[in-house]
């Protein structure tokens, strides 16, 4: 067997071991989503819009302590405006809850702490392509009740693309970014986890203003999840 044979043996056998080690797995859950209000980007959370998530996860281990995790996941954001009370003679309300597809990208560090268990803290990025979504209203006015929905109206803009003519305070930005910080525990091959994400960029059309940080998405998600494989 030539050199050249051997060092290719040697590399195929290299990938083969780390890919054995690669683990994917399905995760979805609860989210609680905000848009942020004012200009130091906090959030009013009366106006919190209970939604969800569900995709999957991949694993691939860099250190014996640190790992990768790619995903792509269908997820729901939004926010919601609320007067008076539901049961009043004045109501009105508003919920707008856009539907994006989402592929985070985070480094998770991984602490034993116990035969098969261990707890994990990570972070990254993530970049959001909206699809779809809802705005819903009702109203109550001296007592008559009407209510309506509509689709989200997306503006098809690029992150390359400064001039579109298609831009209004009607429709949401098709694409979206930002960060994650997450933490949560895992367990041979379940895991629970909590993670928040930090919209980097305002979410409606036309608003390019980066002076403050207003209408950006707020989103604490709440996770359980399954990996296929062993947890090395």
């Amino acid at each position: 067997m030539t050199k050249k044979m051997m060092l290719t043996c040697v590399a195929i056998g290299m990938s083969v071991a780390a890919m054995a080690q690669v683990r994917v797995g399905v995760k979805g859950g609860w989210n609680v989503a905000n848009v942020s209000d004012a200009n130091s980007g906090s959030v009013d959370k009366s106006r919190s819009l209970n939604s969800f998530h569900i995709g999957a996860i991949a694993d691939l281990p860099l250190s014996p302590v640190l790992s990768l995790q790619p995903g792509v996941f269908y997820t729901g954001k939004g926010t919601k405006l609320e007067r008076g009370e539901s049961d009043g003679l004045n109501y009105f309300k508003t919920t707008t809850g856009p539907r994006y597809i989402e592929v985070p990208v985070n480094f998770v560090g991984k602490i034993p702490v116990g035969q098969d268990t261990r707890v994990f803290l990570g972070a990254g990025p993530y970049a959001a392509f909206g699809v779809g979504g809802k705005n819903k209203w009702e109203a109550t006015v001296a007592g008559i009740k009407t209510s309506g929905e509509s689709n989200i109206k997306w503006d098809d803009d690029t992150p390359f693309n400064d001039g579109d003519p298609n831009k209004g305070y009607d429709k949401f930005k098709r694409f979206d970014y930002g960060g994650n910080l997450l933490a949560g525990i895992e367990y041979k091959n379940f895991l629970l986890s909590a993670q928040y994400g930090l919209g980097f960029g305002k979410i409606l059309s036309g608003t390019d203003n980066s002076s403050d940080d207003k209408g950006k998405n707020r989103v604490w998600s709440f996770s359980v999840g399954y990996m296929l494989g062993r947890s090395k």
